[in-house]
């Protein structure tokens, strides 16, 4: 059969619908295979990156591999963001492009390029994904595409890219029906879970850090049969903000650089920390780690070069999460574990103290206030998705994401511009169910075409454009160590009616500058009328609203901005 016709088969079989591509000569292939052979629905997206963004926020509601696919050259090379965003942040995609003929390519010869477009895009995307892929010779296409899907789903989740010639894609094979491996079970010193059992029944102050890994291996489910079980506080990462429901009294905030303080207060005051799904990486711990380092801490990964890296003296656990969570609950089974209600009122104490909505005083809509605002009736919401910068961390303090609720956002990479695409692959993942995103305007104007995607798919996508004229976080950033001097921040940047150009796509829009008009047009954003198609709600921030908590740089966690000052100037 024809090659390019496997891989639409191939694709069907797997259980994927639909994939995201920007059309282009070296692909056209495949796209007219899955057109042709498959009811795979093609999401035509307005730049390469939008659609790798696009597979990566499907991938992360349906934990199925995102697939995007991109012509050679300028295409595949659109895609490496959004492909370094799924390794950074453990999600399953597949990266597919064409590439020229094989009897264009420069092979060995001491040139640049030989064919129009040509461009080693493998080598460029090794150090962004778990494999990468030539495919060169056709009778080696099934095997590649069996193991790339293995490679991306098998322990800490991820991108593979394949590079498919375009006379490979027309090329005839014979496949031979190939089985990927059985995986393989991971065996768990039984000693390390007694131990573990004893220190949860003797801490006095213990928590659980709850981060992307739960939702990356699968282990949602098992993780709240853990809480519940062990009766154990949560605190959570960015990336492990819809681990827990808002309401759930075991919840005890957002911890990091811009965590909710009394969360970080509490992480400092633990005496037994239990990592789960997080890599405790400079944004959830801060330059400073001694503070961590004087309690009981037992960190389970699935990758060894994570535990003991940057935090010292935790017991490691070697496993899949979802293989640790099994067999914690097995082995606990006859165990009975007591809440500690004297934690749980000195956690509560701290959150009253420390409330999220009173850490700013601005002029004008406070933001905090507007997300807790946006949440309580915004239960028809399948999914939130944040982007980069001073929303995502207000999004991130103050969201109330519940039960079946998905949160969203680019962690490692940090890259702007992911969130309206992103919505795109989580809202075609949902069946078309709501999906609300809050983006910057800095973030808006970098993947600002994808909303004609929106209104061509019919998509019930919720914008809302938190507007402050200007690049906050940086421009926060500016006044700490800058003394205000705005470059390219404030001064030299610009932002345009963001209403008026939904306007311009034919989307409904809606402007808001003053507290007072926040219920109505959270009101108008969710009602019935309005369920069924897209809008953006553009909410005017005051230019200097900062992003408080935040980590005095260089300084333990438990003391932030602006109580406490930086010593030294941020490196990340």
């Amino acid at each position: 059969m024809k090659a390019s016709d496997f891989i639409a088969e191939f694709l069907k079989k797997k259980g994927i619908d639909h994939v995201f591509e920007l059309s282009g000569g070296m692909i056209t292939h495949i796209l007219d295979s899955l057109n042709q052979n498959t009811d795979i629905k093609i999401i035509t997206m307005h730049h390469e990156q939008g659609a790798a963004f696009a597979a990566e926020g499907s991938a992360r509601i349906n934990n199925l591999p995102g697939i995007a696919l991109a012509t050679s050259g300028p295409g595949a090379t659109n895609l490496l963001t959004g492909m370094g965003s799924c390794y950074f942040d453990s999600t399953p995609a597949i990266f597919i492009t064409g590439q020229v003929n094989r009897h264009e390519q420069k092979g060995e010869r001491s040139i640049r390029q030989l064919g129009f477009q040509e461009t080693d895009i493998v080598a460029m995307a090794k150090p962004i994904s778990k494999a990468a892929y030539l495919v060169n010779n056709p009778d080696n296409l099934e095997n590649i595409l069996e193991e790339a899907f293995k490679i991306a789903c098998e322990g800490r989740p991820g991108p593979v890219l394949i590079d498919i010639p375009m006379d490979v894609q027309r090329a005839q094979i014979e496949p031979s029906g190939l089985q990927p491996d059985l995986n393989i079970d991971v065996q768990i010193d039984e000693q390390v879970l007694a131990n573990l059992k004893n220190d949860i029944k003797s801490a006095k102050r213990p928590l659980i850090l709850a981060g992307r890994g739960v939702k990356a291996s699968k282990s949602q489910d098992d993780f709240t049969k853990f809480v519940n079980y062990t009766q154990i506080p949560v605190i959570t990462t960015l990336l492990g903000l819809d681990t827990i429901s808002f309401d759930d009294p075991l919840r005890a905030g957002f911890i990091g650089s811009y965590g909710n303080r009394w969360a970080n207060i509490a992480f400092g005051e633990c005496d037994l920390l239990i990592v789960l799904g997080s890599r405790l990486d400079i944004r959830q711990t801060g330059a400073d780690t001694k503070f961590i380092e004087n309690r009981k801490i037992y960190h389970v990964d699935c990758e060894a070069g994570e535990i003991n890296n940057r935090v010292l003296g935790c017991t490691p656990i070697l496993s899949d999460l979802s293989v640790f969570l099994n067999k914690s609950l097995k082995s606990f089974e006859n165990e009975s574990f007591v809440k500690s209600q004297s934690w749980l009122d000195r956690i509560n104490e701290l959150r009253a103290l420390w409330p999220d909505t009173k850490e700013l005083n601005p002029t004008g809509i406070n933001p905090n206030v507007f997300m807790h605002a946006l949440s309580k009736p915004g239960s028809k919401a399948k999914a939130y998705l944040a982007d980069v910068g001073s929303h995502q961390m207000w999004s991130a303090q103050s969201l109330e994401i519940r039960d079946g609720q998905h949160f969203l956002t680019s962690g490692g990479m940090g890259a702007m511009g992911f969130s309206l695409p992103a919505a795109i692959g989580a809202c075609i993942a949902l069946g078309n169910e709501p999906v609300a995103v809050l983006v910057g305007d800095g973030c808006m104007q970098i993947n600002i075409q994808e909303l004609q995607t929106i209104v061509r798919n019919n998509l019930k996508v919720k914008i809302i454009v938190l507007n402050n004229r200007t690049l906050g976080m940086i421009r926060q950033f500016q006044d700490s160590y800058f003394e205000s001097r705005y470059q390219s921040t404030y001064w030299g940047y610009s932002a345009p009616d963001f209403a008026k150009v939904a306007e311009a796509y034919g989307i409904s829009s809606k402007t808001i500058d003053s507290q007072d008009e926040v219920e109505n047009a959270v009101s108008w954003l969710w009602n019935d009328s309005n369920a069924d198609k897209p809008q953006l709600l553009q909410v005017m921030v005051d230019p200097h609203t900062n992003t408080y908590p935040k980590i005095a740089f260089g300084k333990p966690i438990t003391e932030m901005e602006p109580f406490s000052k930086p010593i030294e100037m941020e490196g990340t």
